[in-house]
């Protein structure tokens, strides 16, 4: 895909993203890495009945590749691979559809897939899927996730065991003898920049010659497991950037989706907005997170995209919206209803007090209260919800 802005290079029928081509740069993706292991959606599955947090992890790769979308204002091409009892035991039992869109004018491009399982195939859990970019060890030094949060990283030669010690869990070692000094004594584990989904749109990578950015623009939550106060992994020494759409991090079993033989399912997960940028009329390299912080905006104003070729992703018209106003009544307080300023209202599957929280399979829609408590909740899919809220301060 090509828009004279960018070049992304894409395997077929597999659709893993091998090359990324941008100012000049042959590929920002690690040219050292086999080119299967560069830019992948991949997944965790186990066995119905199976317990624990883990399983089988593979990448996902395409069987089919079909061009969706091509004219002069956009590209849309798919990557599926189909299911049969042929492969019980073997691969997870879903139909996935990985898509990839480039607009013209646009530097960037965007990523979702779709998810389905039929009510007749066996049952399977799902513990885990994202999408994995692995950016080029000799480019992106300085990682970004939030404002307060950045900073120029250790090499992955020096999570290396002649480089570090290891720590209490695999993810964490004590760099003893890195490659630059400066790193000495640090600990590094990929934890340490995760990040609440309410607070997870934009993070990635900046190069400093030539100025470039890499950036992972996620404009919506509605696809991600656990609400808006669920963590996920951003991006961390690699240099490596994700898209976290499923995970047991930091909750346990009780946040893997479990599919029973019998139980129909059909999920998109995305899109996603990987952006490319570089500095024009500034020589100053952190004026590209800025400027990533901006694009967001422009990403989360345009949601939901009217662009997708799939009939599975609801356009702004056949969405609905759900207003009302949330107030506390707690007499030991006071007699009057209180108004509640900042405070968390969303939809999500219909299940217990609280449920929201494990919840893995369905879509989510999260808004906040204004000073008054008045609320409004935009783009929401079509389908049965329950109305949850909480009030900082309240039991």
């Amino acid at each position: 895909m090509d828009n004279g802005i960018l070049q992304v290079t894409i395997s077929k029928p597999d659709g893993i993203v091998t090359g990324v081509s941008y100012q000049g740069i042959d590929n920002l993706l690690e040219i050292r890495n086999h080119e299967s292991d560069r830019g992948y959606w991949d997944l965790v599955w186990s066995e119905e009945g199976t317990g624990g947090t883990t399983g089988t992890s593979y990448v996902i790769k395409g069987s089919n590749f079909k061009v969706m979308v091509e004219n002069e204002e956009q590209v849309e091409i798919s990557f599926t691979r189909d299911w049969s009892t042929s492969l019980e035991g073997k691969h997870v039992p879903l139909n996935i559809d990985k898509r990839f869109v480039m607009l013209r004018g646009s530097s960037g491009f965007y990523s979702y897939a779709i998810y389905e399982h039929l009510k007749e195939w066996p049952g399977f859990n799902l513990p885990q899927t994202r999408i994995v970019f692995k950016l080029r060890k000799d480019k992106f030094r300085y990682m970004a996730v939030t404002d307060n949060r950045q900073r120029r990283m250790p090499l992955p030669d020096d999570r290396s065991p002649r480089r570090s010690s290891p720590l209490a869990y695999p993810e964490a070692v004590l760099i003893v003898h890195p490659v630059e000094s400066e790193f000495k004594g640090e600990v590094d584990d990929k934890y340490q920049y995760s990040c609440e989904n309410k607070d997870l749109h934009v993070h990635g990578w900046i190069c400093n010659d030539p100025p470039v950015g890499w950036w992972q623009i996620t404009p919506s939550n509605e696809f991600r497991s656990g609400g808006p106060m669920k963590q996920n992994l951003t991006s961390h020494v690699g240099p490596i950037n994700l898209a976290m759409f499923l995970s047991a991090h930091y909750v346990g079993e009780e946040m893997v989706p479990k599919f029973q033989r019998g139980e129909p399912w059909k999920k998109i997960f995305g899109p996603v907005f990987v952006y490319l940028n570089t500095l024009i009329d500034n020589n100053d390299p952190l004026w590209l997170w800025e400027d990533a912080k901006q694009e967001t905006k422009t990403q989360v104003q345009c949601w939901p995209y009217n662009f997708l070729a799939s009939d599975d992703f609801p356009k702004s018209e056949q969405r609905g919206c759900v207003s009302g106003r949330l107030r506390v009544s707690d007499r030991y307080v006071s007699n009057e209803h209180i108004s509640v300023n900042g405070a968390y209202v969303g939809l999500a599957p219909p299940g217990d007090v609280g449920s929201w929280q494990t919840e893995s399979k369905g879509y989510q829609f999260w808004t906040k209260t204004d000073e008054n408590g008045y609320f409004l909740i935009n783009d929401v899919r079509a389908g049965d919800y329950n109305l949850y809220a909480w009030v900082p301060g309240f039991i």
